[in-house]
């Protein structure tokens, strides 16, 4: 009965797939409705044979990927397109198929462009079904050293006939590539170590919880010893019976080390905090919101804003209030006040507070870099709330490119939340929603809204 029913499940499923690109959408459904009443087997059996269909899925999409994109740069230079512009626009079209941003969008075609031309093997092993796209991206990032002919030794080695690729764990393979790539060009590898210290940074992302993390890309000399540095002090602390535990100790050492300051005090910074007043006098508890972090809890914001307006350190503190306008039933911010101690009023921050500071094309995510004209200023776009929203270079650019058209949804900001409908070269629409701010929720409250909502999900 067990493998009767498996059986039926493929088979529905590799039809499927044979229909061609018409019916492709109702796989999605298909899956939604396979069968529950399986015995744990036969759920496994299932999940194996889904996990094998995602790789083949990936690698099918690479090779779509690899054609859209020598499709698209030829149609650029028939269309005499400058050649330092071409290929613009194409990373960008694949992150929105696939519902993520430009800057994965580019990465991913350049794994997909690697794998086509450079790593057959690998390729086919992922249509097999036995290779994941991130156990491939791991392949092509550890041999990204290597000329074209030692990258190919690589992949007929692990995943050629006779290599065990499939059947190593994620860590074991990328060991596995960079001991052959260290055996084909030891000064390759060498070479590529020396260059990426020229990369350590240090960035900052947000974590549950009002918390966040700071991490710092280093030589591994030098972040063993912060490790080493940070591990001593947290066990001669312990040692002295400190309460805190050992990583408590270690991130507090880590500031009070960086900044000079003590982790018992409280920090000067301009942080910029969004709230209603219902929120700001304690009336209710709706979420405040921290430009490049997000929504925070209220009873947090008030704690926040006491402390800069009662520390002794007040003179250090920075703290303004500003008012943000938003119409009745829609929820859409329609202007913000200019009585800012520390900033002047400017289309581009009130963009940024309405946006969340974060890019409006779908799935980006990146930080706003700059304030764009939706509808261009030479197609007679003018500078406008409504004609304008925030994106990162990336997607600016993307934008740009020969084919590309916006505009914002006719009543964007008065009868419905701010809306951006992008167009593709190829005539697939996106749509954009600004986020609801602080004191309303993200969700529809007119029919107009409704049907943008249904549009983006």
């Amino acid at each position: 009965m067990r493998f009767v029913r498996l059986s039926v499940v493929r088979t529905t499923i590799v039809r499927m797939l044979e229909l061609g690109i018409a019916q492709l959408s109702q796989v999605a459904t298909a899956l939604a409705a396979l069968p529950r009443d399986l015995d744990d087997a036969e759920r496994i059996d299932l999940i194996a044979t889904l996990e094998r269909l995602k790789n083949a899925a990936s690698a099918a999409q690479a090779v779509a990927a690899v054609d859209f994109d020598h499709s698209q740069r030829a149609a650029q230079v028939e269309a005499q397109v400058p050649a330092r512009r071409v290929g613009e626009g194409v990373a960008a079209q694949l992150g929105l198929a696939r519902r993520e941003s430009p800057f994965r969008g580019a990465r991913w075609l350049s794994v997909a462009r690697v794998l086509h031309t450079q790593m057959p093997h690998t390729l086919r092993l992922m249509a097999s079904g036995a290779l994941s796209e991130h156990r491939a991206s791991i392949l092509v990032k550890e041999t990204d050293c290597l000329d074209e002919t030692d990258r190919r030794h690589v992949d007929h080695a692990l995943c050629g006939a006779g290599g065990n690729a499939a059947s190593l764990s994620t860590r074991a393979l990328e060991q596995a590539a960079r001991r052959h790539a260290l055996a084909l060009d030891t000064s390759a590898v060498v070479e590529r170590a020396a260059k990426a210290e020229a990369d350590r940074h240090v960035t900052i992302r947000p974590a549950p919880d009002t918390m966040t993390w700071v991490g710092a890309l280093l030589p591994v000399k030098q972040g063993v010893g912060v490790y080493a540095a940070l591990k001593r002090a947290a066990d001669a602390a312990r040692a002295a019976g400190d309460p805190r535990s050992r990583g408590q100790v270690m991130a507090d050492t880590l500031f009070e080390r960086v900044t000079g300051a003590s982790a018992a005090e409280p920090v000067s910074v301009a942080l910029d905090l969004v709230m209603t007043d219902r929120a700001f006098f304690a009336t209710t508890d709706e979420a405040a919101h921290v430009p490049g972090y997000g929504p925070v809890p209220a009873g947090w914001a008030r704690a926040l804003a006491h402390q800069a307006l009662t520390h002794d350190t007040l003179d250090r503190a920075q703290l303004w209030v500003r008012r943000l306008y938003t119409t009745p039933g829609t929820g859409c911010l329609v202007a913000m006040d200019s009585r800012a101690r520390l900033a002047p009023k400017s289309l581009a921050r009130f963009i940024a507070r309405r946006d969340h500071d974060l890019c409006r094309t779908p799935w980006c995510g990146a930080p706003i870099a700059q304030t764009d004209h939706v509808t261009d200023w030479a197609d007679g776009g003018q500078t406008t709330v409504t004609n304008t929203q925030g994106l990162c270079t990336r997607c600016n650019l993307a934008k740009q490119a020969p084919g590309w058209q916006a505009g914002p949804l006719p009543g964007a900001g008065r009868t419905h939340r701010h809306t951006v409908a992008t167009t593709t070269p190829t005539g697939h629409t996106y749509y954009s929603r600004a986020p609801a701010p602080p004191g309303h929720l993200d969700i529809s409250t007119s029919p107009v809204e409704q049907l943008v909502y249904d549009l983006i999900a």
